[in-house]
């Protein structure tokens, strides 16, 4: 395989979509949920997706992967069953059908860290899938582009997943979903002053838990009860009232409220399984109490390793001590800084002259 400076691209690709916190009224953008309601945030630091489109007969090696946080590159051959060593990207490929006249690499690349809980992964592939469109006859929207990347995890690699990651990817800023049959959705973006985005943006802490999360036996259990237990039990329910009440908060700027309804997200992921919040989180929920922060949600569907939300207080020294305490308790555990994020996916190309 030619080194990259062995080869000059005729045209370069460039995509970024961000990733989700805050994520109340998760779980009830699934199957088994059959309709939901959804609050989240997109924010930086986004997936980042650069194609590098070359001459087909340069050589030999027409779709090439680099996965940068893996330090992977490789020749993919898509005329062979099955996917190898990074499924869901050598899937969206395969399901974006470019056309075999082009020749190009492929480089990811998040500063987030992997399975934060975060909806990374959906948003390499929203961003994946936006910027591959380029490359083929018309054009999707955002909201194509993210049911095109659910469709990828659900139907091609037949795994458990819900919608929400993906319109968050796509859209950016704070996001009220309304999922009426599964999984068809309606977005709706929260608009508000800046003085209120800017004091949001302020407010919000994501920490690392220090290792990376993924299903595991607990979602397994927890599916299997909701599956059986109908749309509108009592558990699914108290997911979706968080939606609503963060919606009507971040209108009214009540910060409070917005941590009244992260606190009764995270309570009742614990209904649902105990474990669903760990006891690295629930560490750094009593150093975030103890600092005086409005609120606290365990992101994603909660469990071992992934990450937490924190709303703080109005005094930046309160947040900055906190940040300090929680990452002296455990050197694992992580600030990232975010920013909220205006827009969701991004796609734009120049030529090279």
């Amino acid at each position: 395989m030619k080194s990259q400076k062995e080869r000059r691209p005729i045209r370069i690709i460039n995509s970024v979509a961000p990733i989700r916190i805050c994520d109340n009224g998760g779980w009830t953008d699934t199957w088994f949920a059959e309709y939901g309601k959804i609050f989240n945030i997109g924010v930086y630091p986004y997936a980042e997706v650069q194609i590098e489109v070359f001459p087909y007969k340069d050589h030999e090696d027409r779709i090439v992967i680099n996965a940068e946080n893996f330090g992977e590159r490789y020749v993919i051959h898509p005329e062979n069953l099955g996917w190898d060593r990074h499924p869901l990207l050598e899937a969206a490929i395969e399901r974006m059908n470019i056309p075999d006249n082009y020749s190009f690499e492929v480089t990811i690349f998040s500063e987030a860290p992997s399975g934060a809980s975060t909806g990374t992964s959906a948003a390499v592939t929203v961003a994946l899938i936006g910027a591959l469109d380029v490359l083929t006859p018309g054009r999707m929207t955002p909201h194509e582009a993210a049911y095109t990347a659910q469709s990828i995890e659900t139907n091609m690699l037949k795994q458990q997943c819900g919608i929400q990651d993906q319109l968050c990817s796509a859209y950016g800023g704070i996001n009220y979903i309304e999922m009426f049959n599964y999984p068809h959705a309606a977005v709706s973006q929260i608009y508000v002053p800046n003085s209120i985005w800017w004091e949001i943006e302020r407010r919000l802490v994501l920490i690392y838990l220090g290792k990376s999360h993924s299903s595991s036996d607990v979602h397994k259990m927890v599916i299997k009860e909701l599956e059986n237990a109908g749309p509108d039990n009592r558990k699914i329910n108290d997911l979706r009232l968080t939606a609503e009440k963060s919606r009507d908060a971040v209108y009214a700027g009540d910060f409070k409220a917005l941590g009244e309804a992260m606190k009764e997200n995270t309570d009742a992921q614990s209904r649902l399984n105990s474990d669903l919040v760990s006891e690295e989180a629930s560490c750094i929920i009593e150093i975030a109490r103890e600092h005086g922060a409005l609120g606290w949600k365990v992101n994603g569907a909660g469990g071992e390793g992934g990450s937490i939300t924190l709303l703080c207080g109005s005094l930046s020294f309160d947040k900055r001590a906190m940040i300090q305490d929680i990452e002296e308790s455990n050197t694992l555990f992580k600030n990232i800084p975010i920013y909220l994020s205006r827009y969701g996916l991004r796609v734009w190309e120049y030529n090279i002259s």
